[in-house]
């Protein structure tokens, strides 16, 4: 076993880190107090090559291994969730199904231009009577000529207002539940597509979240993922991506929740001392320190097991449970270690706080992975290959490594 980074993977978390201290750290207070997202971070992501850091180049990708994407957005949640749920859904939930699961012609027109930054990709399967139930939808699409016709809403979507490009779920079979489900690109500009944002939400202010609608949109065959009734698994697929991304997020919150409290606790003093000496703080630091190094551990060994072309939905629902509860463990510790301070916007522990409850719902909720992993322990739940499975890492070209 080699747990060190790689030279490449080093630099490349150096550079986030650098990018996250001057793009995002220094606006992020006045953007989450005016719900503002700013998309412009996203475009210089871009030209960093990091929209697409874990697409192959023939796709217009970086080419990297799928831990350097874990290290991405482990970094750009350090500075706030809402950048680093961009990415874990514009390549996490999008763009790396479209490497697995697409055809030579959809990655052409929808991957190279989300793998280079030029558009944006999101995913739409909630809707507001079906989360963890995703048998549950009410999303159609009836054939109609060479083509589909879609109706139906999505719900707490990110970059609702913003992508270009959607993956869409809906029944093209409702009498076969989980197997008539069927996976759609779907474009913003075609006729019978609109958004509204979501206000008032708790945390990642600074992100875009909304509602998106279909009234009888029309999309072509050639725009169908997969074959009829394979949407469900494309989902849990996807979600076995955006669940890694989530999960190496949650080790950035709790690496900014560690970095704040540290500081904090030399900084405050109470009885004649440092905070940082009385017992109950160090139990409370020890804890996130802790849980850092579990965290990084199990996204990075999901990660491993993605380069050698494995499936590891086991592996990635642990480290997306046991990540995001200890991130907000980690947020809600910090802002007890600033006492009253904690719960005031003059230090950024009260904004992790509620960034971090979202992770523990969205992309299966602590419960649903609770299950899932008493399930599998009990042997009642059992992961096969897939018949389109994820490309190993290092990428190949006309059988040749990138």
């Amino acid at each position: 076993m080699d747990f060190s980074l790689t030279e490449e993977q080093i630099a490349v978390r150096d550079m986030v880190r650098d990018f996250v201290d001057k793009e995002i750290l220094p606006y992020i207070k006045e953007w989450d107090e005016n719900h503002h997202f700013e998309r412009s971070v996203l475009d210089k992501l871009a030209k960093l090559g990091l929209m697409g850091v874990c697409i192959p180049q023939a796709y217009g990708g970086a080419g990297m291994d799928y831990n350097t994407l874990a290290l991405v957005c482990e970094e750009l949640e350090r500075g706030d969730t809402a950048f680093r749920t961009a990415v874990s859904v514009h390549t996490g939930l999008n763009s790396m199904t479209l490497l697995q699961w697409g055809t030579e012609e959809q990655k052409q027109k929808y991957l190279v231009p989300q793998a280079k930054g030029e558009k944006l990709g999101a995913f739409g399967l909630t809707e507001p009577g079906a989360g963890s139930d995703v048998a549950s939808m009410q999303t159609t699409a009836v054939r109609d000529g060479k083509g589909y016709r879609l109706n139906g809403s999505k719900i707490w979507i990110s970059l609702a207002d913003v992508a270009d490009h959607f993956l869409v779920f809906a029944y093209t079979d409702k009498s076969k539940k989980h197997h008539g489900i069927t996976a759609f690109i779907v474009e913003r500009t075609w006729e019978g597509f609109s958004s509204r944002p979501i206000k008032g939400k708790l945390g990642i202010r600074a992100g875009n979240t909304g509602e998106i609608i279909f009234e009888d949109l029309w999309v072509p065959e050639e725009n169908r993922l997969g074959e009829e009734g394979e949407g469900f698994k494309i989902a849990m697929s996807a979600l076995d991506n955006g669940r890694f991304t989530v999960a190496a997020g949650a080790c950035g919150t709790i690496q900014a929740c560690l970095e704040a409290s540290l500081k904090y606790s030399h900084e405050r003093e109470t009885f004649g001392k440092e905070i940082g000496r009385h017992q109950l703080v160090q139990q409370m630091i020890a804890k996130m320190a802790a849980n850092l190094e579990i965290s990084r551990l199990l996204v990075w060994k999901a990660g491993w097991l993605k380069n050698q072309g494995q499936r590891c939905t086991r592996e990635v629902s642990l480290a997306k449970w046991v990540a995001c509860d200890a991130a907000w463990e980690a947020a809600s510790d910090a802002v007890q270690i600033h006492g009253a301070y904690g719960y005031s916007n003059e230090y950024p522990v009260e904004r992790y706080l509620r960034n971090a409850k979202a992770p523990v719902i969205y992309e299966g909720t602590r419960e649903i992975h609770t299950i899932m992993q008493a399930e599998y322990a009990l042997r009642y739940r059992e992961d096969k290959p897939l018949n389109k499975m994820l490309p190993s890492w290092p990428f190949e070209v006309d059988g040749e490594r990138e």
